[in-house]
């Protein structure tokens, strides 16, 4: 018996000690633990002092009921939902039916209601605290009424006088109560010695995170944006809070071992020597001996050790290889990697955000764990606005200065079907104080989304110039197929004479822009050469200062036939149709093709081709399991289950399935082979296997071989699926039973 209270006793305090636990959780689990406790001593002391047997069954099937629950809350970790729920059934269940099965006011009822007001105080916080309280009052109020006018609802006992029931609940409550204020008391003065403790740690890691920034002119930020970029990829990977801490405090210090390395070979501008470079190499060595004095947090230094190691064994210190690296250190290095290809450094400009993510699709499997490289790809998709990145000067940018044509050309404003308005004033440069300024913008796109006009950065991000449009309406449409202007009537919000407002908004292959100032304001619209490249505005001129920019984005899409067509449908799908029409998709999942019901032994297949546009890895097909009301992708109650690309991606959909993707490389010549294969267009085939909510789906092309496993964790009556991708011509589907 007493090695048991002392189990229990040790059980609390392991939770009492646990840092990753918020104060409201471990409250919960110790009220929990000691209400459990007090429950089943209630059942022997009930049976001594003889209460009624319907006081005893009802003690037992709640400490039953409540001892099933609490291990089921402990072991899926929904502790937060529970503690509102509970609270719930105490009000509601546990305090009535405690009241009127024993003896009502005049039993030791009474001492036992504290326990509600106790766990509510206790557990509980915000408005939800002081509703349940209400709550409380109230069911507790109508209990008495009811048992003071309806006397024959209480269980009453049969022997005169309560007092041993009075008594016995004094001592139970007591008890709960001792332990309860004892291990909160402790909570709280160790969850003030863990704050103190964190607060120290923190400006530490600072600290010495700033000693290395000091060394290192190129690499400013880069300590604190990889730990933030590593705590995204742990929380995507499903971690817990604390271990998310730990990756990010790990992922702060990886390179405190740059304190040990020469300033000269550290800010070297040109490449390093055989000798510096292994001198480099010596910092994730001289980190871990740092770090392994901070005994207290062990797993710091193994990001500090292990960060360089690559997932092939081709790394360093140890050349580690898969899973044998630690797990800490493959998030990291894919973080790391990240944000030094999106950093600006003395020989390149930050890469553009769809390079790197083509550099992670290619490094995944031999520089990155495919796990966690697929991950950041997921992350690089939801930034739509690449804020991920390291922030210049530039970011602020709020002026233009254009003394000769195009000398200066403000940063690219992306335009899109949700509207974009930009404010500016015009006037003179200082230098030109005495000629008319003119104002224009550049209509262009490029991966980075900024001006080019050197021919080695145009041919590196793609840039392509569609049009020059000045703001009087005069326009250069050497890269459209077609423009239009047409005047636009002043109302009374016009702005003044010096202002201007430009309102553009992009569909397709179409952008309409209005230009709008006090004097003259026009509307141009222009047909581009495509679909699917991106259109980006930016502020220029020549003898102007454009000033005061800003920039306001709608929150909300504008209708497909919003801006008037003029020139004819760009299409790649004229040919003749399958079992259901061609599609094709000209940004990523624009279009998907209707959904096709999923049964055991289906195949689809149809002639896949990039469009001419398309320039990257993950411009080719995609297929998506899904389920819908009317079996449409985003359709009524859409519940997305896997998504997979046939470049060997996939992403799953989040506690609603379990989905493994299996993908072997035989005869495969490298990813430039594979996007020329794209380009040429091919056949291709889908097969399906299921077996009720467990569908398996193969397919093949240009030497990669996928095999997708979908276990659908939810109910679900008709699984469809539907062919999309990006930059793609889907033609002649054809669905074989």
């Amino acid at each position: 018996m007493f090695k048991k209270i002392k189990r229990f006793h040790s059980f609390l305090k392991d939770y009492d000690s646990d840092s990753s636990m918020d104060i409201k959780s471990k409250t919960f689990v110790l009220f929990s633990s000691v209400m459990l406790a007090a429950l089943y001593l209630a059942i022997p002391a009930g049976l001594i002092m003889r209460e009624p047997l319907s006081a005893t069954i009802a003690t037992i099937v709640g400490a039953i009921l409540f001892t099933i629950y609490v291990v089921y809350v402990f072991k899926k970790k929904h502790v937060k939902f529970a503690r509102g729920l509970i609270s719930v059934m105490v009000i509601f269940v546990f305090l009535p039916v405690m009241f009127f099965s024993n003896g009502g006011a005049e039993g030791g009822t009474p001492i036992w209601l504290l326990l509600g007001t106790l766990y509510i105080a206790m557990i509980l916080e915000g408005k939800f605290k002081f509703i349940m309280l209400a709550l409380e009052a109230l069911v507790l109020t109508a209990c008495w009424v009811a048992g003071y006018y309806k006397p024959d609802l209480v269980t009453e006992y049969s022997r005169a006088g309560n007092y041993f029931d009075s008594i016995a609940g004094l001592f139970i409550v007591g008890f709960v109560l001792y332990v309860i204020i004892t291990f909160y008391v402790n909570i709280l003065k160790k969850e003030e010695q863990n704050k103190n403790s964190k607060m120290l740690f923190e400006q530490t890691a600072m600290a010495l995170v700033g000693a290395i920034e000091a060394k290192d002119k190129y690499t400013h930020g880069h300590s604190s944006r990889v730990a933030q970029y590593s705590r995204m990829i742990a929380e995507k990977a499903g971690k817990s809070p604390k271990e998310c801490e730990e990756i990010y405090y790990a992922a702060l210090l990886h390179d405190v071992g740059k304190i040990g390395i020469p300033e000269n070979i550290i800010n070297k501008d040109s490449k390093l020597t055989d000798e510096e470079y292994a001198i480099i190499k010596q910092h994730p060595i001289l980190g871990d001996q740092i770090l392994q004095r901070i005994t207290e947090f062990p797993y710091i230094s193994l990001g500090a050790y292990f960060h360089h190691e690559r997932y092939d064994g081709k790394g360093y210190p140890m050349g580690l290889k898969g899973t044998d690296i630690p797990e800490i250190a493959r998030i990291m290095a894919v973080a790391d990697s990240y944000d030094a290809m999106t950093s600006k450094r003395s020989y390149r400009d930050a890469l553009p955000q769809e390079k790197v993510r083509e550099e992670l699709i290619e490094g995944s499997g031999t520089q990155f764990d495919p796990k966690f490289a697929d991950i950041m790809q997921h992350l690089i998709d939801l930034d739509t606005e690449y804020e991920m990145k390291e922030r210049g000067i530039s970011e602020e940018q709020t002026e233009v200065i254009a003394g000769k044509h195009l000398e200066n050309v403000y940063k690219g404003i992306l335009i899109n079907r949700a509207p974009v308005v930009i404010h500016c004033r015009v006037g003179p440069d200082k230098k030109n104080t005495a000629r008319m300024p003119v104002p224009s913008m550049i209509i262009f796109d490029s991966l980075d989304g900024r001006y080019h006009d050197k021919e080695d950065k145009i041919k590196a991000f793609l840039y392509y110039k569609y049009c020059e449009i000045e703001f009087n309406g005069k326009v250069d449409s050497s890269g459209v197929r077609k423009i239009e202007v047409s005047s636009l009537k002043n109302d009374a919000d016009s702005p003044a004479s010096d202002e201007y407002i430009i309102k553009a908004v992009k569909i397709k292959d179409h952008i309409q822009i209005d230009v709008i100032n006090a004097k003259d304001s026009h509307r141009i619209i222009a047909a581009l050469p495509d679909s699917t490249r991106y259109a980006y505005i930016g502020l220029t001129g020549k003898y102007c200062r454009i000033s005061n920019i800003s920039t306001e984005r709608s929150e909300k899409e504008v209708e497909p036939n919003y801006i008037q067509r003029i020139a004819e449908k760009i299409s790649f799908i004229n040919v003749p149709a399958g079992d259901i029409p061609n599609v094709q998709v000209d940004e990523y999942r624009s279009e998907s093709t209707t959904g096709i019901p999923i049964t055991d032994g289906m195949k689809i297949s149809f002639h896949t081709k990039s469009l001419p546009t398309a320039r990257l890895v993950w411009h080719c097909p995609s297929y998506v399991i899904f389920s819908s009301d009317d079996g449409n992708v985003s359709g009524t109650n859409y519940n997305e289950f896997s998504l997979v690309r046939l470049d060997g991606e996939y992403w799953k959909g989040k506690d609603i399935a379990e989905n493994e993707l299996i993908v072997k490389r035989h005869g495969f010549n490298g990813w430039d082979s594979w996007k020329d294969y794209n380009k040429k267009g091919y056949d291709c085939t889908i097969s399906f296997e299921r077996n009720g909510n467990r569908i398996i789906s193969y397919t093949e092309n240009a030497g990669i071989s996928i095999k997708n496993v979908t276990q659908i964790t939810i109910e679900t009556k008709e699984v469809y699926v539907a062919l999309s991708g990006d930059q793609v011509a889907l033609t002649g589907i054809k669905i074989i039973y």
